[in-house]
């Protein structure tokens, strides 16, 4: 199993950038699609970015494409989520996932981080 652990979360304005980071130990990160998450409060936990196994791949959220930047580097174990242009609808706990295969449902998504939080203020 993989153990995930997010950071990277703040308060920022809206315009502004965050990356956010999410260090995976246990098995290696290589062996799993990753994706990133986020709940809003009193809103169902929805999907942002997921990435496959080797970086070729990625699949956006149409609310954050062109916006967000998810990456990956096997070597440090560790997945990105850059973050531009936030919106205070940005605002939301954003949470790592690993995967067996590429989805982009939670449902499908077997280890996950605590989260972290972003708030974008207006």
């Amino acid at each position: 199993q993989v153990q995930l652990v997010e950071s990277g979360g703040g308060l920022v304005q809206a315009g502004d950038s965050l990356r956010l980071s999410c260090a995976a130990s246990g098995r290696t990160m290589s062996s799993y699609v990753m994706g990133w998450f986020r709940q809003a409060p009193g809103k169902e936990r929805e999907f942002v970015a997921c990435i496959s196994r080797s970086g070729t791949s990625t699949n956006y959220a149409g609310s954050v494409k062109g916006r967000f930047t998810i990456s990956r580097d096997n070597a440090e174990n560790t997945v990105y989520l850059q973050m531009n242009s936030l919106k205070p609808e940005d605002t939301a706990v954003y949470s790592c996932a690993a995967a067996s295969f590429y989805s982009s449902s939670p449902v499908n998504y077997r280890y996950w981080g605590q989260g972290t939080q972003v708030t974008v203020s207006s």
